[in-house]
């Protein structure tokens, strides 16, 4: 992709990626996005239906159960996960999906921290940097 912009922002899980941006406000891996297609399923969400593969998905508050790194590890093994995750805050349970990942062999994805009031700088669509 061309004209990627980029965004200082802290990598937990380490790679690179970039793809256009799916902004959430908020997001539950676990009942809020379909593990084995990648669709998006919680009806509170703006952009429910549409597919987190190889989007970056920027989630401003990230929350949800301890199962958010199963379904994530699901998707990865499945091929559909998103081409990075951009969280406005620290989350391990994500993060672990990954690392999961890692010590299976299967492909990864980076993870990185960028504080809500600076992903408001980044529109929804744009094609992000991560890594």
């Amino acid at each position: 992709m061309t004209g990627a912009i980029s965004a200082e922002m802290t990598l937990l899980l380490a790679g690179h990626a970039e793809g256009p941006v799916l902004k959430l406000p908020t997001l539950s891996l676990w009942g809020g996005v379909d593990p084995f297609s990648g669709k998006l399923t919680d009806p509170a969400l703006p952009h429910c239906g549409q597919n987190v593969k190889g989007r970056v998905l920027m989630i401003a508050e990230p929350v949800g159960s301890s199962s958010s790194s199963a379904v994530l590890l699901e998707l990865l093994h499945a091929g559909n996960a998103p081409a990075a995750i951009v969280l406005g805050r620290a989350d391990a349970i994500v993060a672990l999906g990954v690392l999961v990942a890692r010590e299976m062999g299967w492909a990864t994805i980076p993870i990185a921290v960028l504080a809500p009031e600076e992903q408001q700088k980044i529109a929804d669509g744009d094609v992000l940097k991560v890594g």
